[in-house]
């Protein structure tokens, strides 16, 4: 059963890689380990990567009812505190391996993970100031990074307004993008399942109402990228990683937060990107990456593996079609043959060429993380699926 594989694969491969990475000296959790599975102890520390590390061992310890689980989940709980900006709300973007500020940017997605760690954190302890912080995070969002029918990037320290890099690429700069807004819903969608709250589920329906008007191409059957500030595309571009992404992802937070007679459009919305995905993109050996200006990358990138499985199970629960679940046996073969680091002390690699042959980015780093991977078993072995 792949529960059981996927359990199996989460306690003995995925967390363990995690757990020995936790700093007993500067607090946290190590910020780099190169592709050799060096640790370099004096890498700066990404708030996006402890947030994910947070919001991962807290939800393991809440489905596994594991002590051990817990444990690192406080430890992450606590060392999140050292990105907070005491003095203008919000948290920076990184800090120095020892705790200091040092990338202080203010990123409307950085601002989102932290409230999506804390809001896993609550639920598994129901420690109110975890609560209280997330809640300020939202206030932070809503005060400090909202622009007229949306949200803005990147901001400084102060929140005043700065250039978008860090969410842009491929020759842009993005006033808007879809990957922000995506994770912002998702933030609140757990937000909402740790305290529900009608005026969190009606802000969070707005929000997925700019996705399905604004984002979603329903020509090109895929959602736009990167835009300017009145929503115009910048990129022809499919990123094929977050479509599917999205096609769960949406719909979770479209079940949570809507109310049932108006959810269809979510669900054909989500569906639409799931099977344009698949069309496009599906093969025997992993997801394609992205697709821009008629060229495909052909990367087999970690996220996106994992990302692929949980888009194939949504769409086999919504449809209950033949196909899905065996493009999910497909795709879970892939990463176990492709992605999955055979190395005793190693997790996942970050990419590969089609062929199989290795990248060179590193094993972790800011972006990269256990929250796709660890979700993707998490989620998986909480709908039991039966392949």
């Amino acid at each position: 059963m792949l529960r059981e594989e996927l359990q199996k694969h989460l306690t003995e491969k995925i967390l363990p890689f995690w757990e020995r990475l936790k700093d007993e000296e500067h607090g946290g959790f190590y910020g780099y380990v190169d592709k050799e599975l060096r640790i370099v102890p004096e890498a700066d520390k990404g708030c996006i990567l402890h947030s994910r590390i947070l919001w991962t061992f807290a939800t393991a310890a809440r489905a596994l009812g594991s002590g051990e689980y817990r444990a690192y989940a406080d430890w992450a709980y606590e060392s999140l505190a050292r990105f907070e900006d005491r003095e203008n709300g919000g948290v920076f973007w990184s800090v120095t391996f020892d705790g200091r500020p040092a990338d202080t940017t203010k990123h409307t997605y950085c601002q989102a993970f932290a409230i999506y760690g804390l809001a896993a954190y609550y639920r598994l302890t129901g420690k109110a100031e975890a609560l209280e912080k997330a809640e300020a995070l939202r206030k932070i969002i809503e005060e400090k990074c909202t622009v007229s029918n949306g949200y803005g990037e990147a901001y400084k320290a102060d929140f005043s307004p700065e250039s978008n890099e860090k969410l842009s690429e491929n020759g842009v700069m993005a006033s808007r993008t879809m990957n922000t807004l995506l994770h912002v819903i998702e933030a609140y969608a757990e937000l909402h399942r740790a305290k529900p709250d009608a005026a969190l589920a009606k802000l969070t329906e707005s929000r997925l109402r700019i996705v399905r008007e604004k984002m979603f191409n329903p020509e090109k059957r895929r959602l736009e990228v990167f835009f300017d500030a009145e929503y115009r595309p910048l990129l022809d571009m499919q990123s094929y990683g977050h479509d599917i992404e999205a096609g769960w992802l949406l719909w979770d937070a479209a079940q949570e937060v809507v109310p049932a007679e108006r959810r269809a459009p979510y669900r054909e919305m989500c569906l639409c990107l799931i099977r344009s995905v698949r069309e496009r993109a599906f093969t025997d050996h992993g997801l394609k990456n992205e697709w821009v200006n008629g060229v495909a990358d052909e990367l087999r990138v970690w996220w996106v593996q994992a990302e692929t499985m949980l888009g194939l199970a949504e769409a086999w629960e919504m449809t209950g079609e033949a196909q899905w679940p065996r493009d999910l046996r497909t795709q879970w073969a892939a990463i176990q043959r492709m992605i999955v680091d055979p190395r005793p002390r190693g997790e996942w690699y970050w990419s590969v060429h089609e062929d199989g042959s290795l990248t060179d980015r590193p094993m972790v780093e800011e972006w990269k993380c256990p929250y796709h991977n660890g979700r993707m078993c998490l989620r998986l072995m909480e709908k039991n699926p039966a392949v």
